[in-house]
């Protein structure tokens, strides 16, 4: 009947009341949704909103779903029409609508998801009502965590960059604050998105920057730089010392070695109303979901390159006033899967970036964030991934090859305050260390490609020689023993015998730094070394000028770092310290010989330690093989032999010996070792008084004879054996350029001109000195050898005839000894002077 109605007859419509065709029940399954629609919105435009007739319709929705996608038309349409009357509340309306139908129709997304992000996409380009692009934040973000699987995510992709404009919105105004907040919602919302489903947007790095504009310091960063004020900075200080005029322009705050306290993490479900309106909390709530999508080091790459990119243009790395310290603190502190030291690494890695390499204040300031982050990271647990290391090695060689090359006073200032920054990141590294033999092998594979000559090399081994320190001083810490790591021993001695002169010397401080921590502990500030009468000033400029000037004055605190430490673990204390001054201001009074050279430490309680028959403590020493001793043994009497030596190569190879003399005396080792220890000094002994040598100078025969006096010396010292007779032989001031100090070691005298070291004037001098010296010498030959039979023959288990036997033979070489280069011995004369020569700037500022 009803059908008849509508189709034959039309008109019954409005003429027949009581046909059937026309009850509301028969006409239901039609046009319902349509009165449903209708009834959300209220009839007046101050009317609430119905929540029963939105609830109602969507659940009408649910259970039909073929009708859904009219509904989402209809709203879009709506929401359409509104915007164009500015009906923020009816706009509203059709927004819980959707997010209603996100909540009860989620299987049925696919009918209407793309209606609502039509929806959402004129919300968010209507710029004339902060209201409305909220409200398309908001939606925007209901959607993102509505989602099931990555069906929509190049969808959500498109709206990065729209997001991302409002994110960067300027005004305080309340409802600006509020479109900032709520863009940053979004945005981490997607970030989420992002971590949940394995996928990263093309424009991540909008994400990043449109966040980081929103994140603010922390209050207690300026409490923590008014408590650093009082500590003045040590690179402004070293420039001082060292008597330049120039300032260094240094930004850096002590508050970086100031372990920031860990931020509380942000919970987005119990936030407070004033914090969800808050920019900078989901600022924090986006790095937080950021270290979290960075779980690899690939993701974490893709994440800390643009924020590394923004901290750069905007110089945020003076952590004065820069973010970068604070964004990365909080991202360590919250890294919950170890990756921590990653972000180190990213931080260390980035100094090769194009906005950085050409720029050491730029680096310097970095590498100070990578100290700051170090000390933190190593307050909580131990650093086991050092490979950044040598990215830091590598940096600090190229600013010592740099400072060779430098023609400007302010380049220099400035490579020497990346050089101490990088000292101060290795020095927070060298206390997190756990393992070292890592960086044993690091530093064997750089000696290994060592080049022949140049400036490169001489800066390799000073770079080289500030990690040496960094690992004695992780030893010292650890007090675990070690035995010396073959490869890098050998990769020494080959470097020992380098052609280039400041090489071998930096070669020696490298193997005294590593066997005896404890010995490197200088008695002089390095301000004294550098600027006392008697010392040529340094000459920055000069293309000459050594490398290993600087490293003096870049070691100098990392020492001081160490020789508190040392006091800490070995039971030092300040009373001893002081009274060895004491002592040493007493001598000096009263006109005694003391060490002046900055390549010599105070060994005086070590040998002590070592001759005393019942030894309290022994200091920390790495061990060393018997067939170690014996190669270190060959390559000293090469080295001493060598016709190009300078007074600093005399010096390096006597206090080598005298470490490597302790490290023997204090294990239990084969007899015919110890006799070895006496016999080179001897055979060098005889060498310098050899006056037909045709390859040594007669000057150099004269160091080679105080080294030798030296070396026996502090042998028969270490072992007890008496040695006046032997100190009676060769009176100290033998030699202008090389003095013997109280703890009987070789020092370079810091009167000498060493640039008429060689000349002819001082052949003919250390020509009659040793035609007179070796008459007397040979006057008391065999009462020193009876003195030495005797009491070695208590040492050990020897007989005195096979004692002076072994001691009258001439020192030979070990088989095993195969390190010494072919061009060592091509070399002649001639060219090793001239090689001399060209090093010779090295000793003008190395005594």
């Amino acid at each position: 009947m009803g059908i008849i109605s509508r189709k034959i007859f039309p008109a019954c419509e409005s003429m027949c009341v009581c046909c059937p065709a026309l009850r509301s029940r028969s006409r239901q399954p039609v046009k319902r949704y349509k009165k449903l629609l209708s009834e959300i919105f209220p009839k007046s435009p101050g009317a609430p909103p119905n929540e029963r007739k939105i609830t109602k319709l969507c659940e009408y929705a649910a259970r039909n779903p073929f009708r859904i996608p009219k509904i989402a038309k209809y709203l879009e349409e709506r929401c359409y029409k509104e915007l164009r009357y500015k009906h923020v509340k009816f706009i509203n309306i059709v927004i819980e609508a959707y997010n209603k139908l996100l909540c009860m129709c989620k299987e049925q997304m696919a009918y209407f998801a793309v209606n609502l992000l039509n929806v959402v996409s004129e919300l968010l380009d209507n710029s004339k009502q902060e209201a409305t692009q909220i409200l398309g934040c908001q939606t925007l973000t209901k959607f993102i965590y509505s989602q099931a699987d990555g069906t929509y995510t190049h969808n959500i992709e498109k709206f990065v960059h729209k997001v991302c404009k409002l994110a960067h919105e300027d005004g305080e105004e309340h409802l600006r604050s509020c479109l900032r907040a709520s863009s940053l919602q979004c945005l981490s919302a997607m970030v989420w998105f992002m971590a949940q489903y394995s996928y990263i947007f093309s424009a991540l790095d909008e994400i990043v920057h449109a966040t980081l504009d929103n994140y603010e310091l922390d209050t207690h960063a300026e409490d923590d730089d008014e408590r650093g004020e009082p500590h003045r900075n040590w690179v402004d200080e070293v420039v001082r010392c060292e008597g330049r005029g120039a300032t260094v322009a240094c930004d850096a705050s002590p508050s970086n070695m100031i372990i920031r306290p860990q931020p509380e993490k942000k919970d987005p479900s119990l936030l407070t109303r004033e914090e969800i309106e808050t920019p900078k909390v989901w600022a924090q709530i986006c790095i937080q979901r950021m270290v979290e999508l960075a779980k690899e080091s690939t993701t974490l790459r893709l994440v800390v390159d643009p924020m590394f990119v923004y901290f750069d243009s905007r110089q945020h790395w003076v952590s004065q006033q820069g973010l970068a310290m604070v964004v990365l603190s909080d991202m360590s502190y919250w890294e919950a899967s170890g990756n921590q030291q990653h972000v180190l690494a990213a931080v260390v890695r980035h100094l090769d970036h194009k906005n950085v390499a050409h720029d050491p204040q730029l680096k310097s300031y970095i590498i100070q964030v990578a100290a700051a982050l170090a000390r933190q990271i190593r307050s909580r647990r131990m650093l086991a991934e050092i490979g950044f290391v040598s990215d830091l090695c590598r940096h600090l060689r190229k600013s010592f090859q740099a400072t060779l090359e430098s023609v400007g006073e302010q380049d220099t200032n400035l490579n020497i305050l990346l050089q101490n920054s990088i000292e101060d990141c290795l020095l927070e590294i060298a206390k997190g260390i756990d393992d070292v033999r890592s960086l044993f092998n690091m530093m064997a594979i750089s000696l290994e490609k060592l080049p022949s000559s140049g400036s490169v090399a001489r800066a390799t081994v000073g770079s080289l020689m500030v990690l040496a320190h960094m690992i004695s001083l992780a030893l010292v810490t650890s007090r675990s023993q070690q035995v010396f790591p073959e490869a890098l021993h050998v990769q020494l001695m080959k470097a020992m015998l380098h052609p280039n002169l400041e090489v071998r010397v930096g070669a020696h401080q490298i193997f005294s730094a590593l066997l005896i921590p404890s010995s490197s502990r200088p008695q002089r500030e390095v301000a004294s070394l550098c600027s006392g009468n008697v010392y040529e000033p340094r000459r920055w400029r000069s293309n000459n000028a050594s490398a290993f000037a600087s490293i003096s004055v870049l070691l100098e605190k990392l020492r001081r770092e160490k020789d508190g430490i040392k006091k800490e673990k070995n039971g030092f204390n300040i009373h001893d310290d002081l009274k060895g001054k004491a002592n040493m201001e007493d001598g000096r009074n009263q006109g005694h010989v003391h060490k002046s050279s900055p390549n010599i430490y105070n060994i005086t309680s070590i040998i002590d330690r070592a001759a005393g028959p019942n030894m309290i403590e022994e200091p920390y020493i790495m061990k060393l093989t018997e067939d170690q001793i014996m190669q270190l043994l060959s390559a000293f009497w090469i080295q001493a032999t060598l016709p190009d030596n300078l007074p600093s190569n005399i010096e390096a190879i006597s206090h080598s010996f005298v470490l490597t003399l302790i490290s023997l005396r204090l294990k239990n080792v084969n007899d015919n070792l110890v006799v070895r220890f006496f016999q080179l000094p001897l055979s060098l002994k005889n060498t310098s008084l050899d006056l037909s040598n045709g390859m040594l100078t007669p000057v150099l025969q004269r160091s080679i004879l105080i080294l030798s006096m030296s070396m026996l010396m502090f042998a028969a010292k270490i072992y007890q054996i008496p040695n006046d007779l032997i100190k009676s032989i060769v009176p100290f001031d033998a030699d202008p350029y090389l003095g013997i100090s109280e703890d009987i070691q070789v020092f370079v005298r810091p009167e000498a001109d060493l640039r008429g070291y060689g000349s002819v004037t001082e052949s003919q001098h250390a020509s009659s000195l040793l035609f007179e010296l070796r008459d007397k010498i040979y006057k008391y030959e065999n009462a020193m050898m009876d003195v030495l039979v005797q009491n070695l023959s208590a040492i050990t288990e020897l007989g005195m005839d096979d004692l002076r036997k072994q001691l009258l033979e001439p020192f030979t070489p070990d088989d095993a000894f195969t390190f010494v280069p072919q061009s060592i011995f091509d070399l002649d004369h001639h060219q090793m002077i001239t090689h001399s020569k060209e090093s010779l700037s090295f000793d003008e500022v190395c005594h």
